[in-house]
């Protein structure tokens, strides 16, 4: 199991086992990226000084020294300096409330030996993964689906449920998995393993509710102090470091304030295509330039998906968004310069970035006698096969405009929708997915009494969905594949608390999306960053479908195993595929997660 995450942490290896003849007999692996004190003393697994707790941490902790000082202060002592003893030292002190006083990216397992507890706890928003399986009395957990499958007793039966879920979304939300024998820790959660029963505990929630009476001027003031020192204490490591920055306002403004706390350039680190509609390495470019940064740039080439058996192998489930490919090329590019690397994720949810946000707002002002009639008015409308023309935006608009608001954001936020599924999917299939109600994912934030702004509601619904089950998974699988660690300012809980705080309308004012961020930012990264349109981390795979990797289209979806998979017809397969290339429709989403499904199939199943 460790030798399958060695990717995850290349520098070190440690087994503890504790093989007590009264049961349960427990062993911990342990794989480490050295970043927080590099000496033999970091080495994990790790115990308290008489020996009776044991852990094994995956991230970082933020607030470690802090921490460190209030612990030695109740006589706890220290034999190293990393995080990962302060967390033991913490769990002697407050056992499993620990959680509550750490600030950073988790998952750990401490085992108390007296107790005979395994406690296993995530941390608030997903950034770290946690998976476990819990069979005929045996429990076993891991980072990564190989290293848990590479454990006993653990089948490969394949969970329909999810399934369904992965081909409506693009991504499968904890607590499933697509093994029926696996599942995922939520964030926020801890597990408590005790006498052969499992219990799961939430342990952190965002209040929206609880708004504060601020100006705009003091919520800007706060905002970029708030977010100064969320990168400031994600600057503290004893290897290199830089930023991955892609010329939005997010990374700019992480890159921004990394060039004003350090006293040397910041290496910075991009990605592009050929095709301009997906590339912004212009405003990367410009901000490099600004900051004085030492900057590197990679251009993805449709040739770079030979690494798509690499990405099925380590995400270990299928996993839809894309965009992983030239996630994983810049933190390879990034790993050969640095061991840490900052982001500007996290941003788009905390401060409403996101232009699904504003189609929302903009629907629900419409009366709903209007809202029917341009439903109906979709339909004449023609569809693009350029993703991002405002054709194709405004049919889609109109599409969901007609529908409840929770099916409304679930027309823009997924990939196969209703009418789709009943066209592509085969009739058991069909039947199966009809009793599964993927839909349920969504209705449970759109309860009228959980909050009392529709922003609010769509905020909550990203963090606890997109956030960490697509965005979060793609950049620690790719980013760990390179042996990178990725730190994210914009998922501090602090920063995150306040703003959920803040009035939605400072958030999202008039047409002006991520209002109090940018006034934050207003003098210190330029007008033009500040001002332009969000473009997204899209790839052109549309157009690769189109050219390069046609043969590879055909053969993986259109010949063998594919076809009889049972979920869906053949005929309506081949026909998708055969309108894409023919350049009469874009199935470009659509193909890509069907692609990625069966490369799974193939790897994990066959």
């Amino acid at each position: 199991m460790c030798r399958e995450m060695t990717h995850r942490g290349p520098d070190d290896e440690g087994v503890y086992l504790d093989n007590n003849p009264s049961g349960p007999g427990v062993g911990l692996g342990h794989r480490r990226l050295k970043i927080i004190d590099l000496s033999e003393a970091g080495h994990q697994p790790m115990s308290n000084e008489d020996g009776w707790v044991w852990i094994v941490l995956n991230g970082e902790i933020y607030n470690f020294n802090e921490l460190r000082v209030e612990l030695q202060a109740k006589k706890h002592l220290f034999r190293s300096y990393t995080d990962t003893e302060c967390v033991i030292h913490l769990y002697e002190e407050y056992g499993e409330e620990c959680v509550k006083y750490l600030r950073g990216m988790f998952a750990f397992a401490i085992w108390d030996k007296r107790k005979r507890v395994l406690m296993l706890a995530r941390d608030r928003v997903g950034k770290k993964p946690l998976l476990y399986h819990y069979k005929n009395n045996r429990f076993s957990f891991a980072s990564e689906f190989c290293s848990l499958l590479a454990g006993d007793g653990i089948g490969r039966d394949i969970n329909k449920e999810a399934v369904e879920y992965y081909l409506s979304f693009g991504y499968i939300p904890a607590p499933l998995t697509i093994y029926k024998d696996i599942l995922k820790l939520p964030p926020a959660h801890i597990l408590i393993f005790k006498n052969n029963q499992v219990t799961l505990k939430r342990y952190w929630e965002l209040d929206y509710n609880a708004k504060i009476k601020i100006s705009k001027e003091e919520a800007a003031q706060q905002v970029l102090a708030q977010l100064t020192e969320a990168v400031k204490i994600r600057m503290h490591s004893d290897v290199p470091l830089g930023a991955f920055l892609s010329g939005g306002i997010d990374s700019s403004s992480v890159v921004a304030l990394m060039s004003q706390l350090s006293s040397k350039p910041v290496k910075t680190f991009s990605i592009g295509f050929d095709d301009s509609d997906y590339s912004e390495l212009k405003f990367a470019r410009k901000i490099a330039d600004r900051f004085n940064t030492d900057h590197s740039e990679f251009i993805v080439k449709p040739e770079a998906l030979k690494i798509l058996p690499l990405l099925v192998e380590r995400y270990g489930e299928p996993y839809a968004d894309s965009s992983c490919v030239p996630t994983y090329y810049v933190s390879r590019q990034t790993k050969e310069f640095v061991t840490v690397a900052l982001n500007g994720d996290g941003g788009d949810e905390s401060f409403a970035g996101y232009d699904r946000y504003q189609a929302m707002l903009l629907a629900q002002g419409i009366p709903s006698f209007v809202r029917s009639f341009l439903g109906g008015v979709s339909s004449i409308i023609p569809d693009s096969i350029n993703f991002r023309s405002n054709l194709r935006r405004l049919r889609r608009f109109l599409k969901g405009v007609a529908l409840p608001e929770d099916l409304r954001y679930l027309k823009w936020v997924g990939i196969l929708d209703a009418e789709f599924k009943e066209s592509i999917y085969s009739d058991e299939f069909l039947k199966f997915s009809s009793s599964v109600k993927t839909e349920r994912l969504i209705r449970n934030f759109f309860d009228p009494g959980k909050d009392k702004e529709t922003l609010d509601t769509l905020l909550r619904a990203d963090i606890k969905t997109y956030l960490p089950y697509d965005l979060l998974v793609k950049v620690d699988i790719t980013s760990m594949a390179n042996s990178l660690e990725a730190r994210s300012p914009f998922l501090d809980h602090k920063l995150m608390e306040f703003a959920a705080k803040l009035p939605s309308s400072y958030k999202l004012k008039n047409s002006v999306k991520k209002y109090i961020l940018k006034k934050a930012m207003r003098g210190l990264i330029p007008g033009e960053i500040i001002q332009r349109k969000k473009m997204g981390f899209g790839v052109p795979v549309g157009s690769w479908f189109r050219n390069e990797l046609k043969p590879f289209l055909l053969e993986t979806l259109c010949f063998g195993p594919a076809l009889s998979r049972g979920y869906f017809k053949p005929e309506a397969v081949k026909r998708m595929v055969q309108l894409h290339i023919a350049f009469k429709a874009d199935y470009s989403s659509q193909l890509w997660a069907l692609l990625m499904l069966e490369l799974w199939h193939r790897r994990f199943v066959d």
